[in-house]
């Protein structure tokens, strides 16, 4: 038995429609608050598109969903590497998200300031385990093609990887902009669900080094401190 369930596709398209339906279908089972958060990157641009077509054509609202994010980079939120501008434009301006549902993390802040805001506004809403730790709903996450995860970096200091804390002051990433605020390993890992969104010919070795025995990446040891992560993936392995 693997700790990991692979589905495939055959090109970004279908991949970002099948996530957008089996998480639709997920948050409108939710009878409360369904607590998730997002990553940038490109396959979730179109993730964000199927999403705003298939609530259009299927009315599920989304009202109860408050949304987090996996990783932002320390910029403002007009800037065009923006996270938050990403989701702004093709997710919530589209439905019309509550501005009281929308809990971004502020890159335009002093790190130190922004982080700390962003541990308040999260330990406030979302509940937590036994360890303290916040416990989210579902994490989307995306695949670097060096293996990283929302901004957990290969060969992060020990302070990043080992860190209980929900979110995590990055510094000197290697992949720019240099300054960046991410979920934490315990955080990722406690959550309810994790769907992993891996696409494109370039993130292959990742993804393998990712899923083997004794994995080097940060999605590999992700896998490892979890029971159970779906990945969509249209790369042909």
């Amino acid at each position: 038995m693997t700790n990991f369930e692979l589905k495939s596709f055959s090109g970004p398209e279908e991949l970002a429609c099948a996530a957008a339906k089996d998480w639709l279908e997920l948050s409108s089972k939710s009878p409360t608050a369904h607590l998730m958060a997002l990553s940038g990157g490109r396959i979730t641009k179109t993730f964000f598109c199927a999403v705003t077509e298939l609530a259009g054509t299927s009315r599920v609202s989304l009202k109860n969903v408050d949304f987090f994010w996996a990783d932002e980079r320390c910029v403002p939120p007009d800037n065009a590497e923006s996270n938050y501008l990403l989701a702004k434009e093709n997710l919530f301006a589209p439905l019309a998200i509550a501005p009281d549902k929308i809990h971004r993390l502020k890159g335009e802040l002093p790190p130190v300031e922004a982080i700390t805001e962003a541990n308040a506004t999260i330990q406030r809403i979302a509940p937590k385990n036994s360890a303290g730790v916040s416990v989210l709903d579902l994490i989307f996450l995306g695949l670097g093609e060096d293996g990283h995860i929302a901004s957990l970096m290969p060969n992060a200091p020990a302070a990043v990887v080992n860190s209980e804390a929900a979110y995590v002051r990055i510094e000197n990433s290697p992949k720019p902009p240099p300054n960046r605020i991410s979920l934490s390993y315990a955080t990722i890992a406690t959550a309810k669900n994790v769907w992993m969104l891996a696409s494109g010919d370039g993130k292959e070795k990742a993804l393998r080094r990712s899923l083997q025995v004794a994995p080097t990446t940060p999605f590999g040891r992700l896998l490892q401190l979890r029971a159970q992560t779906m990945i969509y993936s249209d790369i042909v392995l």
